[in-house]
């Protein structure tokens, strides 16, 4: 009764003047479970000042530091923690009214010096928050109110299933290994593979002992059978515990409710926790497994949406090349058009094997790729694949030259922008430890373009908003994984729908190349991945 009683007066009060919040979002949902709308005069200095600075120092005392210049105690150390802390009903009033009025002053004070001083040197921030990061935050309290439906039968059935694969595998490694052993200590499997069996080590931890790391048992895979079981059972062990098991236990009434964080990566994209969907492998098996528990309910379908090679396109066009673009342009399957161009034949004459290395290499490349990295990749010699580099930029000379730009540009300022403005803070990239700073330069290759496919998808996502707000009930966005989109959508409005969402993302923003988008239906996510 008294939360309710809060809401509906910050609700009245949100008519006639303007809330400013630290992390608004929980309010949008208390707000959405009561059924109330969403006052559109609400700020939220967290998404703010992230813009300005990106995700470091959001907590309040964190912005009050590093905005204000002043120190604020954390409300753990004035109220307590832990077994310590005391209930509200048991602290004295006078108490938590002084840390909650020193909290509401400095968000005043976080919000007008952002809003009064910094937003005047950074026009960018500003439209970046009115524009998309602001109005997203009732977007993305509307998906966690909603949730997405789980099959949890079908999630039984998958446990018992893996559990059994487990307990076969396991078998297979203790037969590979001639003894029974832990798969799941390292101690043991160090002993196992490289005191016993005598493989070699690849690589070694900190502490010097031979490395069992996901990188080193791959590469130990391509040569040895009890690797490769390792490998297995590690991924099938994951999957379970952090999906397969989990996903009921965090279900109310069969719906898993994601959070959606905006806050938390330096390019912009969005993460999601408890669950993250976002790592769930959908290449494997066992991942689009996990995918088919997700359901669409009666008479709905699950409709997915996503943009078609959005960082190859947005390489095409910030690097300005011109054969990339008119790849693009001509619509050309791009991986066959490097390969011709890599291997001196037409892409009609492209096998399997040469688009492999092309695709390896036009999403290597965008990652700041080395030759080493590419190496590995490709299973050939360095040289070999630096060939493949020189090759390459022969062809698309403007992304060399981008990718020279963009390191300079890192280093001169600190940061790299991307195609709206927000600026994308690199600290490594002047850092005395060669290997940090070349990490750095490597995500200073990227960031512009990983950094505007957030914006691209964030914009697409506030297009259909407007789009799904004429068919209330009917089409909810229940999920979002980087450059894809999934709905509930009501069976008959289906065919109708599906042409105005694409038609909504692909015009969001204008590239020197096209924006394609695939889309798929279905009745479970796994059968669309």
């Amino acid at each position: 009764i008294v939360i309710t009683t809060v809401l509906q007066s910050l609700y009245q009060v949100a008519k006639t003047h303007r809330l400013v919040m630290h992390d608004a979002k929980p309010f949008f949902r208390c707000l959405l479970a009561e059924n109330l709308s969403i006052p559109s005069q609400v700020d939220d200095i967290v998404v703010m000042a992230y813009g300005v600075q990106g995700p470091s120092q959001l907590s309040m005392p964190g912005l009050v530091a590093n905005l204000l210049q002043e120190e604020m105690p954390e409300r753990d150390v004035v109220l307590g923690k832990g077994a310590k802390r005391l209930s509200f009903s048991q602290m004295p009033v006078n108490v938590i009214a002084t840390q909650l009025v020193a909290e509401a002053g400095m968000i005043e004070a976080i919000w007008s010096h952002i809003s009064q001083n910094v937003w005047q040197e950074n026009e960018d921030a500003e439209r970046l928050y009115r524009e998309l990061d602001g109005p997203l935050i009732a977007i993305l309290a509307a998906m966690e109110i909603r949730g997405a439906l789980l099959d949890v039968s079908l999630l039984a059935q998958q446990s018992a299933r893996m559990t059994t694969e487990l307990s076969r595998l396991t078998t297979e490694a203790h037969e590979l290994a001639g003894q029974e052993f832990n798969p799941a200590s390292v101690k043991q499997l160090q002993s196992i593979l490289f005191d016993q069996l005598g493989l070699p080590i690849v690589e070694k931890t900190p502490k010097g002992d031979p490395s069992t790391s996901e990188a080193a048992l791959t590469f130990l895979a391509e040569r040895f059978p009890l690797p490769k079981t390792i490998l297995a059972i590690r991924s099938i062990a994951k999957l379970k515990s952090t999906y397969i098991d989990a996903l009921p236990d965090l279900a109310i009434n069969d719906r898993v409710h994601c959070s959606f964080q905006q806050t938390v990566t330096a390019t912009g994209r969005l993460s999601c926790q408890n669950p993250n969907l976002q790592n769930i492998p959908v290449r494997t098996e066992d991942g689009r497994a996990v995918r088919c528990a997700f359901i669409s309910p009666d008479g709905f379908k699950l409709v997915a949406f996503d943009y078609s090679q959005i960082e190859l396109r947005i390489m095409a066009h910030i690097s300005k090349d011109p054969v990339l673009t008119e790849a693009f342009l001509t619509g050309q399957d791009i991986h066959n058009a490097t390969a011709g161009e890599l291997f001196s034949m037409s892409p009609d004459e492209v096998g399997d094997a040469e688009r492999r290395v092309a695709k390896v290499i036009n999403f290597g490349l965008i990652y700041g790729m080395s030759a080493f990295g590419l190496s590995k990749q490709l299973g050939v010699d360095r040289a070999m694949a630096q060939a493949y580099i020189d090759r390459y930029f022969q062809r698309y000379p403007g992304v060399k030259d981008y990718m020279a730009r963009i390191r300079e540009q890192a280093s001169r300022d600190g940061y790299v922008e991307t195609a709206l403005g927000r600026k994308i803070f690199l600290p490594d990239i002047k850092h005395n430890k060669a290997n940090i700073r070349k990490a750095a330069e490597r995500a200073a290759i990227n960031a512009p373009m990983q950094g505007t496919a957030a914006e691209l998808i964030k914009l697409a996502m506030l297009e259909v908003d407007a789009i799904l707000a004429k068919y209330p009930g009917r089409a909810h966005l229940i999920i979002q994984v980087h450059d894809e989109l999934l709905f509930e959508v009501e069976s008959g409005l289906v065919d109708s729908l599906i042409p105005r969402i694409n038609q909504a993302m692909t015009s969001v923003l204008q590239l020197d190349v096209p924006l394609i988008v695939n889309h798929k239906v279905g009745d479970n996510w796994g059968d669309m991945s």
